[in-house]
């Protein structure tokens, strides 16, 4: 697994791991790089099956399969409990890495994610398929918007979005990997497991996410023996698009560790 580590050196620096969903390109956390790299050592990296860890993907593919990857990563670089941030299909590698190797953890930060994948979340995922198979890779790039940003700040973004749809499109991690990455998502439920996980837990949510209904992340909450939850706006994606917000109430939630 590649990765890039950026931020604080020495062994007193904390590391903040980023784990971002479905697109699987770490650059998706660029808007929180700065304020993290300030104050602690930060990894990022691409998915397997995307980007510099781009290749096939196994038969049976699953979450645990992306939290070994993590683990690979950790091992690697030889880091201690880490704080991991996970973005809504990294949000579940979170959860996974919480339930089987609660030991590499510090705290737990769960974007807009799930224990159990909701009806609205597979009728998005079908729609995107759909698209991808029919219309082809263009135009479910350019859906991606709609499903990830509120329609004021796609109006007032559209040379960022031409940009980064471009990107998509020349980096795309290829249909069989986006299946099996979908699938592997869709299998993934620990809704019973939840009291089993002791890791403090921050659940963030956007009460305008058209992807991920904010109930999942109240349930999340309200399972979880150490989480707390934030709701905020912004859409899917509102680490992009309310980027400041997020940033100050993860190190508050970092600080209060």
């Amino acid at each position: 697994m590649r990765y890039d580590v950026t931020g604080r050196t020495g062994p007193d620096a904390g590391a903040v791991v980023l784990s971002t969903g479905l697109g699987g390109f770490g650059a998706y956390w660029k808007p929180q790089l700065a304020a993290l790299e300030a104050r602690y050592r930060v990894v990022v990296y691409d998915h397997r099956g995307c980007g510099a860890n781009a290749g096939p993907l196994p038969d049976g593919y699953t979450i645990g399969h992306m939290a070994d990857d993590v683990i690979e990563i950790l091992d690697d670089g030889g880091f201690g409990p880490v704080h991991f941030v996970g973005h809504a299909l990294g949000g579940l590698v979170g959860l996974d890495l919480a339930l089987r190797r609660p030991e590499r953890l510090a705290s737990l930060t769960l974007v807009n994610a799930w224990a159990k994948v909701a009806s609205p979340t597979l009728r998005c995922f079908e729609a995107r398929t759909a698209l991808l198979r029919h219309a082809g890779i263009v135009a479910y790039a350019r859906a991606q918007a709609i499903f990830l940003y509120p329609a004021e700040w796609i109006a007032a973004n559209e040379a960022r979005l031409a940009a980064d749809e471009a990107h998509a499109i020349e980096g795309f991690q290829g249909e069989d990997t986006l299946l099996r990455r979908i699938a592997a998502l869709s299998a993934f439920d620990v809704s019973r497991r939840l009291s089993d996980i002791s890791t403090p837990t921050l659940v963030v949510a956007a009460t305008d996410d058209v992807l991920v209904p904010w109930t999942a992340s109240r349930d999340l909450a309200e399972g979880l023996p150490r989480g707390r939850l934030r709701l905020g706006s912004g859409g899917h994606a509102s680490t992009v698009t309310e980027a400041p917000a997020f940033n100050a109430a993860l190190l508050e939630f970092l600080d209060d560790l």
